[in-house]
């Protein structure tokens, strides 16, 4: 079945249907990994937007399950080159095609997603549908989709009631601001007891059980539009349990702390993003997935000092707060996908929690 993505610049393109039928309005981003299309799939932080692969050929190797990132898949839509219909992978489970299909994830295929993301470099992230109605009306089109914007995200990704993976070593509160199954496990393997707590827990409720460290998630969307998380998350600075924040954790601990942030013109999204350690000078290869960026001229010095720097861009990667046992990046150490460069920043937690 013919497919079309329509960019609210007009630029229309016209490929092969796959997944669900239904017509979608989201934000077009696009991601450069070779590798984990599946862990790109399950990203809470793509809520509201459909991706676009820059790999050509997505879906070789299948579906397995046991590396999902979350319970469901939630980019609002999924954009490609060429989908392998033929998966070849001892672990597979499922075909793509028919994971997008069950999950009513709609998709297109077989436009040239080269061009689309030269676009969208030139351009900038834009809205944009994907739909299987041959008698679109541009014009009303564009019109719906200067309207829509990427909003309620955490809400609707964070998990309903608090829960717990047991361990025998320090006591980690996750705030779960849309996390990746991989930030709580890379705690319980180094041995941590990390209770996750839903994006709309209280201050009190979590210093109440006494945590050793509070760790806050990735996730998707605007950070200015979490206001109540960002009230909470001043309490939290205002205690003495050494923090550790990624992604979305990092930009709301800055906004808490007075800082600015602000839109991207197309956004980090990929696993070979490389981010400069200020400290030792040692650049990582790293796995990013955001839009949003601190501003860093709006750090107050006295509160916090720049710690990674991006080397492409040359934009804010990392904060150390003054005087306190508090750290944040925006990149993603616990990868998956992407590198394991940087699974080092969850040992510097422990040893902050160590007191060391």
């Amino acid at each position: 079945m013919k497919a079309f993505l329509i960019l609210e610049d007009g630029t229309v393109f016209t490929g092969t249907s796959i997944g669900s039928t239904r017509e979608v309005i989201s934000e077009i981003v696009f991601n450069t990994s070779m590798t984990g299309y599946l862990e790109v799939l399950t990203d809470p932080s793509y809520a509201g937007q459909a991706v676009v692969m820059t790999y050509p050929l997505i879906g070789n190797y299948g579906i397995c399950r046991e590396d999902m990132e979350s319970l469901k898949p939630w980019p609002a839509g999924y954009i490609v080159r060429e989908l392998s219909r033929i998966p070849s992978n001892f672990r597979s489970e499922d075909t793509i095609q028919h994971f997008l299909k069950e999950n009513d994830i709609p998709g297109i295929s077989g436009i040239d997603t080269r061009a689309l993301t030269k676009i969208l470099r030139e351009k900038g992230t834009m809205n944009g549908m994907i739909t299987t109605n041959k008698g679109f009306n541009l014009d009303e089109v564009i019109l719906r989709m200067k309207r829509y914007s990427v909003t309620g995200v955490v809400k609707a990704t964070t998990c309903r009631e608090t829960y717990v993976l047991k361990g025998s070593g320090k006591k980690v509160a996750l705030l779960d601001l849309g996390a990746k199954k991989n930030i709580a496990r890379s705690l319980n393997e180094r041995g941590c007891e990390v209770t996750v707590y839903p994006a709309g827990t209280g201050a009190e409720e979590i210093l109440s059980s006494n945590p050793d460290g509070i760790m806050l998630s990735n996730g998707p969307g605007d950070p200015k539009e979490c206001t109540e998380v960002i009230e909470e998350i001043k309490k939290l600075y205002q205690s003495q349990v050494p923090i550790f924040a990624i992604c979305l954790g990092h930009q709301l601990m800055a906004l808490a702390t007075g800082a600015d942030t602000h839109k991207l013109k197309y956004g980090h999204r990929g696993g070979n993003h490389p981010v400069k350690d200020l400290e030792t000078g040692r650049v990582y290869i790293t796995s990013q997935n955001h839009g949003f960026v601190v501003d860093e001229e709006t750090v107050d010095p006295a509160v916090a000092v720049p710690a990674f720097v991006n080397v492409n861009d040359g934009t804010n990667e990392g904060l150390k707060y003054t005087g306190k046992n508090i750290f944040t990046v925006q990149y993603h150490p616990e990868a998956c996908p992407g590198p394991q460069d940087s699974s080092y920043l969850f040992d510097r937690f422990l040893n902050m929690m160590e007191g060391k």
